[in-house]
């Protein structure tokens, strides 16, 4: 999703590393004693008689399989599966099927991420009626994809809004959460310039732990909305990601009943179309006012070289 981020006064900081101490250990053989002393000086004099080699060995350094994190991995295969997309490119199946492994298997730990922190928390919007505040972690942003995850407090609202040609990975690492989604209705007919009709494609409650969700750019929920019915965190791969200056602006929608502006007498939607699994979407001219995100920094396992 898109939108305009607060700026966040208190800001969950990168977590710093501990200090590792090196111990220090004396050698035995360099404790300075008459005994040593005569040694030293017999082994000299060999020395001095033949060559002295030197042999090399190679340090050991552990496998990259077995160094790599779990996010690292994550940002390892976005740039593999999404290395020759673009706007409306949907990746192969074979890809698609190699990073929805990838994110099957994150656990909020792997992002840094428990049930404790103040993300989680219910803090009231600035506004009767607005949701919870949802706090919104960028992990990676490039012209091919983006990695963030939005973490919401119970009763937190992602509002209806769409993908414009992107492919979308999300997957929920706790919680339970309802989601409910659309697609457009191919040559269905305009109400108006801002409002279309849509075909219901998902309207089900999820709980973690679960398999990752995927939408594309002409089907598999394009548009959806996002309700924590418990405290939530999201992990979302955009590719590509939002972009203003190409058209690929965040859309917010009103929905509405599909009896609100059609007829008996429609000719195109009478006996065409299941009232229950349709509806209309309506476009909002701004942000909606029920809208409350803040951006933070990142804090868990690091995900650049």
């Amino acid at each position: 999703m898109g939108f305009e981020m607060k700026q966040e006064k208190d800001v969950l900081g990168l977590i710093p590393s501990k200090n590792q101490g090196k111990a220090s250990s004396s050698n035995p053989s360099s404790v300075k004693s008459p005994h040593n002393k005569n040694k030293k000086k017999k082994k000299n004099n060999n020395n001095n008689k033949k060559k002295m080699v030197m042999a090399w060995r190679p340090k050991k350094t552990d496998s990259p399989a077995e160094e790599i994190t779990a996010v690292r991995r994550l940002l390892l295969t976005c740039k593999e599966v999404f290395s020759n997309g673009g706007p409306g490119v949907v990746p192969s199946e074979d890809k698609i099927q190699q990073l929805r492994g990838v994110l099957d298997n994150m656990k909020p730990e792997d992002v840094g991420l428990a049930l404790t922190m103040p993300f989680f928390r219910p803090v009231p919007g600035p506004r009767n009626g607005s949701s919870p505040r949802i706090t919104y972690l960028p992990l990676h942003e490039c012209e091919q994809f983006s990695i963030a995850i939005f973490c919401l407090p119970p009763s937190g609202v992602i509002p209806l809004h769409n993908h414009p040609g992107m492919t979308v990975f999300s997957k929920l690492l706790f919680g339970t959460m309802h989601i409910k989604s659309y697609d457009w209705v191919v040559d269905a007919p305009l109400r108006d310039p801002k409002t279309r009709l849509a075909k219901l494609k998902m309207d089900s409650t999820l709980t973690a732990p679960c398999n990752a969700s995927i939408l594309y750019p002409e089907d598999g929920g394009n548009m959806h909305r996002f309700t924590a019915e418990t405290a939530c965190a999201v992990l979302d791969v955009l590719g590509p990601p939002y972009c203003n200056p190409e058209g690929r602006h965040c859309t917010y929608f009103l929905e509405f009943p599909l009896d609100k502006f059609s007829s008996e007498e429609d000719d195109v939607l009478r006996g065409q179309v299941e009232r229950e699994c349709h509806a209309w979407l309506q476009e909002r001219d701004d942000n909606p006012d029920d809208l409350n995100v803040v951006g933070a920094l990142y804090g868990g396992p690091k995900v650049e070289d």
